[in-house]
């Protein structure tokens, strides 16, 4: 694909929308450079629990800082997974930040601004040059606000309960689909109402629901996206 045709594409939606799996596949089709911000949110939150500065949900505000300050995300391909894995510190923690008790904080620990500002940077700075896929909670309104392409994924809350208890139950995790559509939904709550940077639908956002529509049908929806504005912005176009 010609360099002057990339472009940067912001996908966000509530959690278990399939945001992460689109984004993945997108990146691999078009050959752009995938960044997994949720993955990076859950490193700093699985950081915190793992040094017992979580207490009660919350950590003390004064060890926030000092905390940032030594911590390193980056993201290795996995040749064999084919498939891009998160380390924290130079540890693989791809299964560790899937874990349940993961979940149960991150979006505490995502609202925190100090967590925000530091990771929002960074993201920034890998989304300054084009052939960016990036996926999360904010990347159409704050990270990539001038993205060619914004699309915002939803579904039905009873659907992706489904879809996440069979992939933590497959991953060997023991939860109750209770569990999950509490934690689902708690996640939503925290997510669209916190102060910093909240869940929204960016303006120019396309919304498109994938309740009913399998993974090829989806796909198909969002290239039909990314065609268009590839062909608009294309230097010899009509």
């Amino acid at each position: 694909m010609e360099e002057s045709r990339k472009i940067n594409v912001a996908i966000d939606g509530y959690s278990s929308c399939g945001k992460s799996t689109v984004a993945k596949l997108l990146a691999k089709e078009l050959q752009y450079s995938y960044v997994d911000t949720g993955a990076m949110y859950r490193a700093v939150a699985l950081y915190f629990l793992e040094r017992g500065l979580i207490k009660d949900g919350k950590i003390p505000a004064g060890l926030i800082a000092d905390s940032l300050d030594k911590i390193t995300i980056t993201f290795k391909f996995n040749e064999k997974l084919k498939s891009s894995e998160t380390y924290l510190n130079g540890e693989n923690v791809e299964r560790k930040i899937r874990d349940p008790k993961v979940s149960k904080v991150v979006s505490g620990v995502s609202s925190i601004k100090e967590v925000r500002d530091k990771l929002s940077a960074l993201q920034k700075d890998m989304g300054a040059e084009k052939g960016i896929v990036m996926d999360g909670r904010d990347i159409g309104t704050a990270i990539l606000p001038n993205a060619e392409l914004k699309l915002f994924l939803t579904s039905d809350i009873d659907i992706r309960t489904q879809r996440r208890y069979e992939e933590l139950t497959a991953k060997g995790y023991k939860i109750t689909e209770r569990d999950v559509k509490k934690n689902l939904m708690d996640r939503d709550y925290q997510d669209t109402h916190r102060e910093e940077n909240p869940l929204r639908k960016a303006d120019d956002a396309i919304e498109i629901d994938n309740s009913e529509l399998s993974m090829s049908e989806l796909m198909d929806k969002i290239h039909t996206e990314v065609n268009k504005k590839l062909l608009y912005l294309s230097p010899n176009k009509n």
